[in-house]
Formats: C-alpha cells, sequence, structure tokens
C-alpha cells in the first residue's frame, strides 16, 4: 500500500450496492474517542492503541481510546464541572441530554482503555492513581456495562470534569459500511498523578508518540489508520504544547465529515469533503484488482 489508510477489502463491493440502490445504510451510533495528550521534551505526545487484528472493525488499526454512547448516562444528573450541559449541547450540536451521554461516554471509554479518569472529588480536582484493585473492580463493570458512568460517579462521589475536554471535530462512518459510528473526537491532557495503561480487551499495544512521528510511519505504510485518526495527528503537529491545543478546540469546526461516493465518467470516487488525501477511486465494475 502507498500509505497506512485502513481500508477494507469488501467497500468496492458495498460502494457499488450503494451506487445501485441495493444497499440501505444503517444508522449511525453515537460515540465518542479521545486523544489524550501529554508533553514531552519534543513537544506533545499522543497516546494510541493498536486495535487487534481479529476484530470486525478496523482490526490492526492505531486509533484512540473511544467507543459507543451508553443511553444510560442520559437519564442521571451526574455531578458536573466545566461549561454547563447547555454550553456541551451547543458545542455538539445535540440537545442537553444526549451532550450529557457523549461527554460521559468519552470519560468513561478513556477510564476503560486507558486506565485514565477526568474526574475528581471536587469540581477543581483530579483523581491520582487509579491502579488499585477496587478502581480496577469498578473498570471491569464498566466494561462489562454491569454499572452505568453515572452510578460509577454517585458510587465514587465524584465529579465529572467536563472542563478537561476539548471537541476537536466530529467524523460520522461512510454510509456504505456496516457498522456506522457518529464520532465526537475530543482532545484531553494526561491528568498530573495518572498514567496510562492498555486496559482495553481490544487492542493489543499502546503508545505515546508524537504526532508528526506517527504521521510519518502512517505515510510510509508501517502504521495502519482510518482517515480520522491520521487526520487529527496532522492537525495537532502544529501545536507546541497539549494546553496549546486545548486552547485551540473551542475554536474547531464541527461540521460532520461524511464520506460520499458519486460516479464520475465511469467510475465511483470515493472522497471525504475537506480531506482529499484519502480519495479513492473505485471502478464501476469489480476487475479483480485494488482501488487506485
Amino acid at each position: 500500500m502507498a500509505n497506512g489508510q485502513w481500508y477494507p477489502p469488501e467497500w468496492p463491493d458495498r460502494i457499488r450496492a450503494l451506487a445501485a440502490g441495493t444497499l440501505t445504510p444503517v444508522t449511525p451510533r453515537r460515540a465518542a474517542t479521545v486523544i489524550l495528550l501529554k508533553d514531552t521534551g519534543g513537544g506533545p505526545a499522543v497516546h494510541m492503541l493498536r486495535r487487534r487484528a481479529s476484530m470486525a472493525f478496523a482490526g490492526g488499526a492505531y486509533a484512540y481510546p473511544g467507543g459507543g454512547v451508553d443511553p444510560r448516562d442520559d437519564e442521571h444528573h451526574v455531578r458536573w464541572a466545566g461549561p454547563t450541559r447547555a454550553w456541551w449541547a451547543d458545542r455538539l450540536g445535540v440537545d442537553e441530554t444526549a451532550a450529557q451521554a457523549i461527554v460521559c461516554a468519552a470519560v468513561r471509554e478513556t477510564y476503560e482503555e486507558a486506565g485514565v479518569l477526568l474526574a475528581g472529588p471536587a469540581p477543581d480536582a483530579v483523581v491520582g492513581d487509579t491502579t488499585g484493585a477496587d478502581w480496577e473492580a469498578d473498570r471491569a463493570a464498566l466494561v462489562a456495562r454491569d454499572l452505568s458512568f453515572a452510578e460509577f460517579l454517585d458510587r465514587r462521589g465524584l465529579v465529572l470534569r467536563s472542563d478537561l475536554l476539548g471537541a476537536w471535530t466530529r467524523w460520522i462512518t461512510p454510509e456504505f459500511e456496516a457498522r456506522r459510528y457518529d464520532t465526537f473526537f475530543f482532545v484531553a491532557a494526561l491528568p498530573e498523578g495518572q498514567r496510562t495503561r492498555n486496559a482495553s480487551t481490544e487492542a493489543d499495544r499502546t503508545v505515546w508518540i508524537a504526532p508528526r512521528e506517527a504521521a510519518a510511519g502512517y505515510d510510509r505504510g508501517e502504521l495502519l489508520m482510518m482517515p480520522p485518526t491520521i487526520s487529527t495527528l496532522r492537525q495537532l503537529t502544529a501545536y507546541g504544547t497539549a494546553a496549546e491545543a486545548l486552547a485551540a478546540a473551542p475554536g474547531r469546526d464541527l461540521t460532520p465529515v461524511l464520506a460520499t461516493a458519486r460516479l464520475v465518467d465511469g467510475e465511483i470516487v470515493l472522497s471525504w469533503p475537506g480531506h482529499d488525501e484519502f480519495t479513492k477511486h473505485i471502478p464501476t465494475a469489480p476487475t479483480g484488482g485494488a482501488p487506485a
């Protein structure tokens, strides 16, 4: 491959079916992903995990901690610090209950997959070490969905620190993909006293890596990534510290990025608006070769 763009072999046939009207798109599920940053001597590094090759969606690809919204998290009024739910609703383009659930998903998934918790005992505090056996028992219950994140916060007497998150971008899985997500990407700095670990059963490797280094690995075809992952890495190369990236987040455009497939001169052109590097040209009929 010319680079590390994740491109499933079944996509061309599904794109043709969509263009022919024989494929009905599934409704995307809301999800949240967090780009954890920490400062190093050479600038910020980002925490990435490699999805197990056996995973049905994006197996072998490098990604950030994240996952689907839990509907239970929009039913409970959690203790909350930082911008109000109304502010987040306006920022994310959803209603207040959905905004709470999306922010809860971002914080919960970061804890589930990286062991990092953006919450504290007070509005101006963050928990320290979360590696004890009692913390692990709660984390496992969250993963199993035996415990909602709102219940977890209540049990621990914790306040969700929404002020530690910055909404960065929003991508929607293409209409021809069988597993679709409407994903909000957030940035956050690793809290002092906490450390990441590979707490996810979906990942076989985790790394702290400079965005520029990760992007170079993708360009060489060494690191497999989905378009939103490499896109955010390229954007983050402009910032010298984690604080600079967080300060830039409120000004970021959250218009959803959704791939389109259209017929042009006898071939299907797959493109992501505003991201020309991901464009693919697909024959209207199977040829046995890979897309250009």
